[in-house]
């Protein structure tokens, strides 16, 4: 959804002058790529042997999005408590959750069904019935060590472009047109993270730790911790926000920020 999203704004589908384009784009993608999360969940969980299969189908639609609309619905709150012209209007938030349970959940649930109905996932190879113990790890291999360690790499790839994109935003005087440069740092932030992900997964399988699944999802993730506090140091160093509801707003950006990412 976020490389569609980039490359349409990189040959000049799309437009930051043409408010809300953007915004609008991303939430139809991610209502028609439902159908792509529920399949994938649903196959991902039948191959790790999972038993609890309504429980996903239902969360994989409503867990994640409901975080981020609650989120944003109570941030719009203070929009419309302070009478701001960038609060979004009542009947656009019930058309955003018309289109989330309408067509984004029902497109979930076809593709949770199609999944469910596909044999797991093979192992590439042999495993046996009867796990064995895991020997100590060293220090780096630890997952607090291996996150912090890992996840400055693909943030490192990403950090320039991020802090235009920060600038852009609270500036108020400039508007982001470098979508060329932003796709190509998306591609090198994927990249890195894939590299660095398979690099732990080989360590971890070399110390005979085969708990790698969580391990995997967390040292490339842990970027988005970095890029919280890169946040955060920006927030300190170069804004002066006035009022709780400028904080507010703000902080609650930042939290959403470091979640998506």
């Amino acid at each position: 959804m976020t490389g569609i999203t980039i490359a349409f704004a990189m040959f000049g589908l799309l437009s930051p002058s043409n408010r809300g384009s953007i915004g609008t784009v991303m939430i139809i993608l991610y209502t028609i790529f439902g159908f792509v999360g529920g399949y994938v969940s649903a196959r991902v969980y039948k191959t790790f042997g999972g038993e609890a299969w309504k429980q996903n189908i239902a969360l994989t639609p409503v867990l994640i999005p409901g975080i981020v609309f609650a989120t944003f619905f109570l941030l719009n709150l203070f929009l419309w408590g302070k009478q701001s012209s960038g609060a979004v209007p009542f009947p656009y938030m019930i058309l955003i959750v018309a289109i989330w349970f309408l067509i984004s959940v029902p497109l979930s649930f076809a593709g949770s069904w199609i999944g469910f109905k596909q044999p797991g996932i093979p192992a590439p190879v042999r495993t046996n019935q009867i796990p064995r113990q895991i020997p100590p790890s060293v220090g780096y291999l630890r997952p607090l060590p291996s996150m912090l360690i890992v996840g400055i790499l693909p943030f490192g790839a990403i950090f320039v472009e991020l802090y235009l994109i920060m600038k852009s935003i609270w500036s108020g005087k400039e508007i982001y047109y470098m979508f060329g440069f932003l796709f190509i740092c998306y591609g090198l932030m994927i990249m890195t993270c894939a590299t660095v992900t398979i690099l732990m997964v080989y360590f971890l399988l070399c110390a005979e730790n085969y708990r790698w699944h969580w391990r995997a999802f967390a040292t490339a993730g842990a970027s988005a911790g970095y890029v919280f506090l890169n946040a955060l140091v920006y927030w300190m160093t170069k804004l002066k926000l006035g009022g709780l509801t400028g904080g507010l707003l703000n902080d609650r950006f930042l939290r959403k920020l470091g979640f998506r990412a």
